[in-house]
């Protein structure tokens, strides 16, 4: 059962992971356009969609997942695991900043240029190589 419980949490973080890479990206597009060109209105509901309706679903399901791998595996006094919790947790907070965004976004308040969004878009794939990293080779 064990297996089929990590494949479908690899399944909800490759879902989860599309869109925390893509989201930023749009935010650099969205940035760049035209308040209240058609455009601009279309990267609103495009950004909403995304966050409301792939991102938290699937970050929710990897998270209960997850949970349910760590008691299956027993693995809460790895050392991997703590630093891997850890960094999910900061994948978490960067899935509400991205929120935040979003609603910034919707309410035209951004306040943030291209090159933010930019850096802010290689956030996710930092900590999503060291998660992959801690837990497929467990150096710890």
């Amino acid at each position: 059962m064990y297996l089929w419980i990590k494949a479908f949490h690899i399944i909800a973080v490759i879902s989860w992971m599309a869109g925390m890479l893509y989201l930023p990206r749009l935010f650099v597009y969205h940035a760049a356009a035209k308040p209240g060109s058609e455009q601009y209105e279309t990267f609103k509901v495009m950004e909403r969609r995304l966050y409301r309706f792939i991102m938290t679903p699937a970050m929710i399901v990897a998270w209960v997942i997850g949970i349910a791998l760590v008691f299956e595996g027993q693995w809460f006094a790895s050392g991997w695991f703590i630093a891997k919790f850890i960094l999910a947790i900061a994948l978490t907070f960067v899935h509400g900043l991205l929120g935040h965004w979003t609603s910034q976004f919707a309410y035209d308040r951004n306040r943030h240029p291209q090159k933010f969004f930019r850096i802010v878009n290689e956030i996710p794939t930092v900590l999503m190589i060291v998660i992959v990293i801690l837990a497929t080779v467990k150096p710890f």
